[in-house]
């Protein structure tokens, strides 16, 4: 038994900046993608860090939930789907699918729904720049229990010594009454290396603990906080170039988005076809990275 990707959903449009609306446009279009009802998810996990006007209460999960209207059902025999943000930056989002499996292989929920995506606090801005290197995007990875031998292995984690790499943080001391609309985002010198040497050890373990030794059929979706990041990587584990699959750069770093937003445009693309795994590598603030192994299925829920 595994736990497998039932499908995918994104929001990358130009009417709204918010984080709320685009992740729910993306749950929405998961559950579309899946044929599967809003009363059919059982857990929903909300795994971006930069939201609107920088809200701190309630959980952004409930924003987005109730967006998405997915378990806005309150009669005592309704079903019920329990919602929350699990913040760790770019890692944040495999955190959410180890958290997501624990929960589905104790069979208690039919389906477990993460969000993932960023946006400037202030909602002027879309794509990145020198000040906040993300763009705003939403995506969605819709999880279910599967009998076949696919999906998930173990969510393997590594943390670096040594100062954060990066870092962000709104100035108290500078913001005045304009708090809730800036955000301050710091990458040390050589932030890069930092976070290239965690993923590469969180990849190394999550390769070794399944004896996956032949990467010719293995896809690396690997964070992006620059465009060559995944390259670098794939380079220092042995994958081919031409097996790495990003989501669509142009605007940016889609942070917290980006390995579900690449994992959708590989399937979209058809890409997976000649390939029989995907090494899912996230790397971001800690230092810290998260890796996993994942057997793919037939492909569900995704579009013709």
């Amino acid at each position: 038994m595994g736990v497998r990707i039932k499908s995918t959903g994104t929001s990358r449009t130009k009417d709204t900046n918010s984080i709320v609306e685009h992740s729910a446009r993306a749950a929405r279009e998961s559950l579309e993608r899946a044929g599967v009802r809003p009363d059919q998810v059982g857990v929903f996990i909300n795994a971006g860090v930069f939201r609107d006007s920088n809200t701190v209460e309630p959980a952004v999960s409930a924003l987005i939930q109730k967006a998405a209207g997915i378990g806005l059902e309150y009669g005592k025999d309704d079903p019920r789907t329990f919602s929350f943000d699990l913040m760790n930056g770019a890692v944040g989002v495999l955190n959410a699918v180890q958290v997501a499996t624990s929960i589905l292989e104790t069979g208690s929920v039919e389906h477990v729904l993460i969000v993932s995506g960023d946006t400037h606090p202030s909602l002027t801005r879309s794509a990145a720049d020198d000040e906040f290197p993300y763009a705003t995007s939403g995506a969605a990875l819709l999880l279910e229990q599967t009998d076949e031998p696919v999906g998930f292995g173990r969510v393997h984690i590594d943390r670096g010594d040594g100062t954060a790499a990066v870092e962000s943080f709104v100035d108290t001391a500078t913001m005045g009454a304009l708090g809730r609309g800036l955000m301050t985002v710091v990458r040390e010198p050589g932030f890069e290396d930092t976070l290239l040497g965690v993923a590469a050890g969180a990849a190394r373990a999550a390769l070794a603990e399944a004896g996956h030794a032949d990467l010719s059929s293995t896809v690396l979706i690997a964070s992006t906080p620059s465009a060559v990041f995944p390259v670098r990587l794939a380079k220092t584990l042995g994958i081919a170039a031409d097996s790495v699959r990003t989501a669509d750069l142009s605007e940016g770093d889609p942070h917290t988005a980006a390995l579900p937003l690449a994992y959708d445009r590989a399937v979209t693309e058809d890409s997976f076809a000649a390939h029989s795994h995907v090494l899912f590598v996230a790397a971001g603030a800690g230092p810290s990275a998260a890796a996993v192994l994942y057997r793919l299925p037939v492909l569900v829920g995704t579009p013709a």
